[in-house]
């Protein structure tokens, strides 16, 4: 559970550090843009790199890169309606569902074990 908390906390730093300066950042030069990004990616590494090594040998690399996946549309979906104000069409929703799927199939069968 800690995995999976650590990777939420660290997509809220990651997807602001990477959209937020959309809706304010336009009258910035694209310098500072990546600069404050940059910081706001450092604190995003510093949760998300702990998240990947507790997680490994609960988790697959293969499922930790399909929850890291899930929880980054998850967080933006949020991110984009209540900070961008952007409007969830329908045929994201159902791209969603597809990917939803997607993780269902990784996890659902035993593929593999978790390495040692």
């Amino acid at each position: 559970m800690s995995t999976i908390l650590l990777l939420i906390s660290s997509n809220v730093f990651m997807t602001f550090a990477w959209y937020g300066h959309l809706k304010y950042g336009h009258d910035w030069p694209l310098w500072k843009a990546i600069l404050v990004s940059w910081g706001i990616a450092l604190l995003e590494y510093c949760l998300a790199v702990p998240a990947n090594r507790l997680g490994y040998g609960e988790f697959t690399g293969f499922q930790l890169k399909i929850i890291q996946e899930v929880v980054t549309l998850m967080v933006f979906i949020v991110f984009a309606i209540l900070f961008l104000k952007e409007k969830l069409a329908w045929n994201y929703i159902v791209a969603f569902a597809f990917l939803g799927g997607a993780a269902f199939f990784a996890f659902a069968f035993k593929a593999g074990e978790a390495a040692a």
